[in-house]
């Protein structure tokens, strides 16, 4: 009597387009920890200042552009002290960015590990999402600081509203959008390395048509004929109702934030299926 054999994994090739992998990169989440470790510690190994580098790098964006965007240019920061504003922007910014470039890049930079080893592709830009996110608790933690310096210190006027409360919300959809823009970039990149120039060009460039340095009222009250291009942007809705739940001051309109939260999710669904399609023969192009 033949008995059948029963096995722990099986590999065998996807049957659908839509299937994810989800339940399989669930099964793998202590890798996904232990790539989220290697990244951190692997990154500030060799480094002085260590971890100090999450307080510096954004502490001085935020002194450039206070002196040139605030001080020099003139231009509004909807009564939110300068320093405070553009840290609100430029920490969710970064963290967007982050997820963006180096998910963009995860079949070349990974290409070893992936080429001899199974286990769900899509476990390597979780981690990037994941690493990313200690970097920018830590930043937020800075931004806290700095809040309480104005408040308690300066005597400034600054108080939450309860909008604060998507902040959680807030960090799910960005780091989704750069996840999903990422994962949809690293697939086309496999093919046209070219691409992955234009990522490294054109991320810094897309942060001017965000909110990071001026808020979207002003750019409503003095080119309304451009500002849906502002508006618009996933990111920009993110933004502004980051500073709106924090300070009281800005631009939250629900049907944006919607708008921003179902385009987060076509494109985080589409990057997670043209992912799954490419890494089956990635190795044979990359």
């Amino acid at each position: 009597m033949v008995t059948e054999e029963k096995w722990d994994i099986e590999i065998a090739p996807k049957s659908s387009l839509f299937d994810l992998q989800l339940k399989d990169t669930w099964h793998y989440r202590d890798l996904l920890l232990l790539l989220v470790r290697r990244d951190f510690v692997s990154f500030y190994k060799q480094t002085v200042l260590g971890p100090l580098w999450f307080f510096i790098q954004p502490a001085i964006t935020v002194a450039i552009y206070t002196l040139v965007f605030s001080n020099i240019a003139q231009i509004s920061t909807d009564h939110v002290p300068a320093p405070l504003f553009y840290l609100a922007g430029t920490i969710i910014w970064n963290y967007f960015s982050e997820c963006l470039t180096k998910t963009s890049t995860v079949f070349k930079d990974n290409s070893a590990m992936m080429g001899k080893v199974y286990f769900p592709r899509l476990i390597m830009p979780l981690s990037i999402v994941c690493s990313n996110l200690i970097r920018f608790a830590v930043q937020f933690i800075l931004f806290i600081l700095v809040a309480l310096y104005f408040i308690l210190i300066k005597g400034e006027d600054i108080h939450p509203s309860y909008y604060i409360f998507l902040f959680p919300l807030l960090i799910l959809l960005i780091a989704a959008l750069g996840l999903g823009l990422g994962m949809i970039v690293s697939a086309v990149t496999t093919k046209y390395r070219d691409i992955a120039f234009v990522v490294a060009f054109g991320v810094p460039l897309l942060m001017y048509a965000t909110t990071v340095i001026y808020p979207l009222s002003t750019v409503v009250a003095r080119y309304p004929k451009y500002s849906w291009l502002v508006k618009y942007n996933p990111v920009t809705p993110v933004i502004e109702s980051f500073r709106y739940g924090f300070f009281s001051n800005g631009v939250f309109d629900w049907g944006l934030l919607a708008y921003s939260a179902v385009a987060t999710l076509i494109i985080l669904l589409t990057g997670i299926i043209i992912f799954n399609k490419v890494e089956k023969n990635f190795v044979d192009t990359i």
